[in-house]
């Protein structure tokens, strides 16, 4: 099993995270993307809890490692800094669901859907070059709203944190239905 464990978080390879659990070792493993995200692949055995509502108290108290993966590291890494500073033992999957995906590690995959960093670049330049037009064709100080989503971008890249991504993340058009797997119920979310 490879672990690895850095100054502020341990990480675990998709493949030993996989062989801990094909042992028949309980795991709980949290998947911080978006609904939709989570709805297209993920790890059979792991719970959708996105980032962007994960409270520490909501996962509560336990000795075992609680276990963190995301698309493809960083937004899991967010999570794990957020519940370890809460004082949970927390390991966060290399690679994410991508990683574990092109490892050839079992799935559940759903709909295809469109990614959320397609739709930031999608919308991101549509304004730009809506700026760029209005700033040409009706008034030169439309050209602030090409130069405002650059600096949003620039903001984005730095931070690691992307405001257009978390709005677009909660669009009626990247909502899902959720399924209960036992119970068999569903509801919108």
């Amino acid at each position: 099993m490879t672990t690895t464990i850095t100054k502020s978080m341990s990480t675990i390879s998709p493949k030993s995270l996989n062989d801990i659990v094909s042992k028949g070792q309980s795991v709980r493993l949290i998947d911080v993307r978006t609904p939709i995200e989570f709805q297209e692949v993920h790890v059979p055995f792991a719970e959708n809890i996105p980032l962007d509502t994960l409270e520490p108290t909501q996962i509560g108290i336990s000795n075992e490692p609680l276990y963190v993966i995301c698309r493809s590291g960083a937004r899991g890494q967010k999570a794990c800094e957020k519940l370890t500073n809460a004082g949970l033992k927390v390991i966060n999957v290399e690679g994410g669901a991508m990683a574990w995906d092109a490892s050839g590690l079992p799935v559940t995959r759903g709909e295809k859907v469109m990614s959320l960093e397609r739709q930031v670049r999608i919308t991101a330049g549509s304004i730009v070059v809506l700026g760029a037009a209005l700033g040409y064709f009706v008034h030169p100080a439309w050209i602030g709203l090409s130069a405002f989503i650059g600096a949003g971008l620039v903001f984005a890249g730095i931070t690691d944190t992307c405001g257009m991504g978390m709005m677009l993340a909660k669009m009626p058009w990247n909502r899902v239905r959720s399924c209960g797997t036992q119970l068999g119920t569903c509801s919108s979310k």
